[in-house]
């Protein structure tokens, strides 16, 4: 998973993508709960499983741009390179999962996360 991350990030070292997977890891664990979270861990490396189902989940769930603001903040980067770890991180995670997996767990969150994970943000019509 973390060559994979390396990868898609084009980060210049594992230990890079590792801090990446990490943090998003624990930020993703902190806003998924019931079946997903269950089911998204099962389809994980064991560590990164472990990073995931690690976090309690928020009370609030945050929407997709506060996600990457929450992220940001907690390690004092800038957005642009928390916006890109998320995209990195959630590139790899959607490719162990599956789409019908990433389907189920973008219905559970707010809105603003099918564009980190690479999809169009579909909204019904008025």
């Amino acid at each position: 998973m973390l060559e994979k991350v390396r990868y898609e990030g084009a980060y210049p070292t594992r230990e890079r993508a590792d801090e990446a997977v990490r943090l998003v890891l624990a930020g993703l664990g902190r806003q998924v709960t019931g079946d997903e979270r269950v089911d998204l861990a099962a389809c994980l490396p064991l560590e990164a499983a472990r990073v995931l189902t690690a976090q309690i989940p928020d009370t609030q769930p945050l929407t997709g741009w506060a996600f990457v603001k929450d992220l940001a903040a907690r390690t004092g980067a800038s957005l642009a390179i928390t916006r890109w770890d998320t995209g990195s991180v959630f590139s790899t995670i959607a490719a162990y999962a599956g789409p019908d997996l990433i389907t189920r767990i973008l219905h559970q969150l707010p809105t603003g996360y099918a564009l980190l994970f690479g999809r169009a943000e579909l909204t019904p019509a008025a």
